[in-house]
């Protein structure tokens, strides 16, 4: 059984029955950056980048699933110590201790394969599916710029797999995340779905820190972060998990793409 936490107890670093410190990270099941496998084990290229980074540091991850609109809240109150699930740091630089960014994700639309939704203008008046606060969201809400059009209802939903039901079913004619996660349900999806060329935004993803704590440890995993990236580490990890490398890496510890 997968527990979901947040508004527990103040869990901040602690000793772990080893000699690492135990930290608590926060992460949403969201494939394939970080979810469980079949035998209920934590995986997918946050978790690995993760692992590999705070082990280097002296330090155990305890990943924990978190409800993915109060990290905010779980944050703040000390059940986890960051968040590191595919986070975008755009126009979020100014709220959080960061580290990275580490990735770059895409923001796409999916739609049926029979779709004669083509381009950005055919989304013109259709109902359109998001995960509810993410990124995709944000977009279509114009909250932030966006070269989308109007449509005719935003509907949001808690995961992945909801999105795909409704789309399935027609309650939506698109919907829209992050690339890798959208690609993975396609694949599966045996050519029901189809992802349009054009993609409204480009995320640079981060590991997010309460503001104003951990300085030390954010310096310290950028650190880390570069020479991951240029040995080909961070690479060989989104390549295991089916992402372009070439695309998704920032090289050398940059943001500049």
């Amino acid at each position: 059984m997968i527990s979901i936490v947040c508004g527990c107890s103040n869990q901040k670093e602690q000793e772990s029955d080893g000699s690492l410190q135990k930290i608590t990270v926060g992460i949403d099941k969201f494939e394939p950056y970080s979810y469980l496998d079949m035998d209920g084990n934590y995986t997918g290229v946050d978790i690995e980048i993760a692992s590999k980074v705070f082990h280097e540091l002296g330090y155990e991850p305890d990943f924990k699933f978190i409800t993915w609109s109060e990290k905010h809240t779980c944050l703040a109150d000390g059940t986890i110590d960051c968040i590191w699930s595919c986070y975008s740091m755009n126009d979020r630089e100014n709220d959080y201790q960061w580290a990275g960014p580490y990735l770059y994700s895409r923001q796409v639309i999916a739609v049926a394969s029979d779709s004669d939704i083509q381009t950005f203008d055919d989304l013109l008046g259709k109902n359109v599916g998001v995960q509810d606060t993410t990124r995709a969201a944000e977009l279509f809400f114009h909250t932030i710029d966006s070269a989308l059009p109007e449509v005719k209802q935003v509907n949001c939903f808690a995961t992945t797999e909801d999105m795909f039901a409704a789309l399935r079913k027609g309650y939506v004619d698109a919907i829209a995340g992050h690339e890798a996660l959208l690609n993975e349900f396609i694949i599966n999806g045996k050519g029901k779905y189809r992802l349009l060329d054009e993609s409204p935004y480009i995320s640079k993803i981060g590991i997010a820190f309460q503001k104003g704590t951990h300085e030390e440890l954010t310096k310290k995993i950028n650190g880390l972060i570069k020479e991951m990236s240029e040995d080909g580490t961070i690479g060989s990890i989104a390549e295991k998990y089916g992402l372009d490398a070439e695309k998704v890496v920032i090289r050398g510890g940059s943001d500049e793409k």
